[in-house]
């Protein structure tokens, strides 16, 4: 798949970064998973790219029309265990997992599209817990992918990326992985006037989904709230004119 078409494809589930609050290129290093504080895959890094996958999607709309095909559960209801990488071609066929094994089996498709995509292990959210996703580099940009945002429909708002913190990350070329460690600027702090122009996208990107989300609750609830949502908002906005 071209790089162009990825850049134009609806860009599904993508968001670009923000140069100042993500370090994206890293430095390389050797095997970080051999670190105490790092992660630890269940196999050799070589067992996740050197088996070839069943499918090899043509387009990133179809990687996520297979993913919203696939669920989110724990390693531990999954295989009774605390922590289980599955390689990609047991996710594809399983199509259970978490965010490693969603990401990894992510990463080999992009790989196979030919973009300069790599795996990414480091913290997500207020919490700051343990999570993996997909980047990737286009016209020296670097954008990234989250698997997870499967349903959401649309890009990912670039807002969200300020929820990430990368710490370490693979390339593969085929030929040779390549291991990078990231670091993290602590006197970095958005300014309102970083966050500001972007708060539109995340409204128009988040504030639909959850509509749509809402009134898909199961036996209609969803829709009996938003028929009692709009007709209190239509009845404050009529009330004024009555008087």
């Amino acid at each position: 798949m071209a790089l162009s078409s990825m850049r134009e494809s609806g860009r599904f589930m993508i968001a670009e970064i923000i140069p100042e609050a993500y370090d994206a290129i890293g430095r390389q290093v050797s095997q970080p998973f051999l670190h105490r504080k790092g992660p630890r895959p269940t196999f050799p890094m070589g067992r996740y790219v050197s088996q070839p996958l069943t499918v090899q999607w043509g387009t990133l709309e179809d990687v996520c029309q297979f993913l919203k095909t696939c669920r989110a559960v724990s390693d531990e209801e999954l295989f009774g265990k605390e922590e289980y990488w599955q390689p990609p071609d047991e996710f594809e066929k399983r199509r259970a997992g978490d965010c490693e094994d969603f990401s990894l089996w992510t990463w080999r498709e992009l790989l196979a599209m030919g973009v300069n995509a790599r795996i990414v292990f480091g913290r997500h959210g207020r919490y700051r817990t343990g999570h993996a996703w997909v980047m990737f580099f286009q016209d020296r940009e670097c954008f990234l992918l989250e698997p997870q945002a499967r349903f959401l429909g649309l890009r990912l708002p670039r807002l969200s990326t300020l929820r990430y913190e990368p710490k370490f990350s693979v390339s593969w070329d085929g030929k040779t992985l390549r291991y990078y460690a990231h670091k993290e600027d602590p006197t970095f702090r958005p300014s309102w006037r970083l966050i500001v122009p972007l708060v539109p996208e995340w409204v128009g990107i988040w504030i639909p989904f959850w509509v749509r989300r809402l009134i898909r609750l199961p036996g209609g609830l969803g829709k009996k709230m938003w028929h009692k949502l709009t007709a209190l908002i239509r009845h404050r906005q009529e009330g004024p004119s009555r008087l």
